[in-house]
């Protein structure tokens, strides 16, 4: 019998070494993704263009083009292996039929990206960086590049001798670049077969939508109408997600276990309208409205009813969307609507936050003022391009793993394996670093979608499969790496270096036989 550590060090090289090959066309199916919208925002509406494609529930454009590059670079083996679910989401399974192991035995995989952004702000580009930028084209002029007001707007950007290895453009870091890599990373996979890279494991992949809008609506979907009732091969064991884990501060490609939930909590206060000139005949919402806006964040910058957390850090709330009914800009408006987002830590309850706001005084005051106030958690009722309406509430419950789970030891030893020995050193900044960094993230995941109740799911979960129980929920464990620095998302002038996607696809491509491997199989 041949040493196994000798084959598991053959497997690490030999992933490690496809992946790096596999760059070039990893960077250009990303340059592609992230341009692809241009050809219909351009496009006038009545001509069959979209001026919203690539945003939440405007994705199928972008999710064909990478359905045609899966089967034209054979990331699955067959055509028929990669479609999409009846939400939207793009997904296509890996697996080994040779590999002895029945498929009710076998530790399942699921990797998860989400394909929307949020709006391109296009206009931007070209001013902050110097009319070297497009928002979908990239790089269009080099010698234009103002690098002084990029270092201003980003975070963090790696010295001048090394930009050539930027890839820009929106959704390159947040999260095209993850998604592009869970592609490759299936390339890999199946080349590398016979050598045990699925052995013992089911890989499912899902390219989701509706992130930016419904945080977890596209695996949210799929764990709802999938999973209650599936035999134990459709059951997720790990949940690995490739939204962006790169911190500015401190390095590229964390390894994040976990994050604070989150919920909208909607206000609406309806006045009486009347002219402007005599405001006594009417009651002025707006106005009523931000006096509760201004005692809500007073409250928040106290820390008033807020929870803590050592690993997820503290509960937040802020103002985010606004909308005003009136006749005119003379008048006393009619109705103001509000939202608050509201970030909630471990051990938080959204209904408490909900009647935080509730019980402000100046809620009170409205009302004893004539005003109707209403404190609502808004349902998300946008059809995805597939046309399903999701309806779910937004209320998008936090999750974490252990750092002893048997997801997080693989995780660490594929980091080690494939990873880090493909590290110079642990640079400065958002540079990777040789040793893996466990931390959290600051912003939402498709992590959110997976919880399900701990009673009343329909979904019957093997105790081998280890779920985590976390109050009323329980989930898979669950964990993200992927290549990206959080503080870009959102940015004008986002950008990913492309020397980071070799690793994460290695990752991914190592992941599934290490975790198998950890869990004793």
């Amino acid at each position: 019998m041949s040493d196994p550590m000798i084959g598991q060090e053959t497997l690490d090289a030999r992933i490690a070494r496809r992946a790096a090959e596999l760059r070039p066309l990893a960077e250009t199916i990303l340059k592609e993704a992230v341009r692809l919208p241009a050809d219909h925002v351009d496009r006038p509406v009545d001509a069959g263009g979209d001026p919203r494609c690539g945003l939440s529930n405007h994705e199928g454009p972008r999710l064909e083009y990478l359905r045609r590059m899966a089967i034209e670079h054979g990331a699955v083996d067959r055509p028929e292996d990669i479609g999409f679910d009846g939400f939207g989401n793009l997904v296509w399974s890996l697996e080994d039929s040779a590999d002895g192991v029945p498929a009710d035995l076998k530790s399942v995989v699921w990797f998860d990206g989400h394909t929307d952004t949020v709006d391109a702000l296009r206009h931007r580009w070209p001013a902050v960086s110097g009319g070297g930028l497009d928002a979908y084209r990239g790089l269009v002029d080099a010698e234009r590049l103002d690098r002084g007001a990029l270092r201003r707007a980003l975070a963090w950007l790696p010295p001048d001798e090394e930009w050539r290895h930027l890839l820009w453009g929106r959704g390159a870091a947040d999260q095209l670049g993850g998604v592009v890599a869970q592609l490759v990373s299936s390339i890999v996979l199946r080349e590398l077969k016979a050598e045990g890279s699925l052995r013992g494991v089911i890989v499912r992949h899902l390219a989701t939508v509706a992130e930016e809008d419904n945080d977890g609506g596209g695996p949210m979907w799929a764990v709802r109408h999938e999973l209650p009732g599936a035999p134990p091969e459709r059951i997720p064991d790990v949940v690995v997600l490739s939204e962006p884990t790169g911190c500015a501060r401190e390095g590229a490609l964390g390894i994040y276990r976990g994050q604070r939930g989150r919920m909208q909590i909607e206000v609406t206060v309806t006045g009486k309208s009347c002219h402007g000139s005599m405001p006594h005949e009417g009651r002025n919402p707006l106005e009523f409205g931000g006096a509760i806006l201004a005692e809500a964040a007073e409250a928040a910058a106290c820390g008033d009813g807020f929870g803590d957390d050592p690993f997820l850090g503290r509960g937040t709330r802020t103002a985010s969307w606004a909308q005003l009914e009136t006749p005119s800009d003379c008048a006393v408006p009619e109705r103001f609507t509000f939202r608050l987002d509201r970030r909630l830590t471990a051990g938080e309850d959204p209904e408490r936050a909900r009647r935080d706001v509730e019980e402000l005084p100046s809620v009170a005051h409205a009302r004893t003022a004539g005003l109707a106030v209403e404190v609502r958690v808004p349902t998300y009722d946008v059809p995805s391009w597939r046309g399903v309406v999701p309806g779910n509430a937004q209320i998008y419950p936090g999750w974490l793993t252990p750092e002893e789970h048997p997801a997080i030891a693989a995780a660490l030893a594929t980091y080690r394996a494939v990873v880090t020995p493909h590290v110079a050193g642990d640079g400065m900044g958002g540079a990777p670093r040789r040793e893996p960094r466990l931390s959290r993230w600051i912003f939402s995941t498709d992590g959110v979608g997976i919880p399900v109740p701990r009673e009343g799911s329909g979904i019957d979960i093997p105790a081998r499969k280890q779920w985590v129980e976390s109050g009323s929920f329980r989930h898979p464990a669950m964990f993200g790496i992927g290549p990206g620095i959080e503080q870009y998302a959102h940015q004008v002038g986002e950008c990913l270096d492309g020397r980071e996607l070799p690793l994460a696809i290695a990752f991914y491509a190592r992941f599934p036989s290490r975790f198998r491997a950890e869990v004793g199989g």
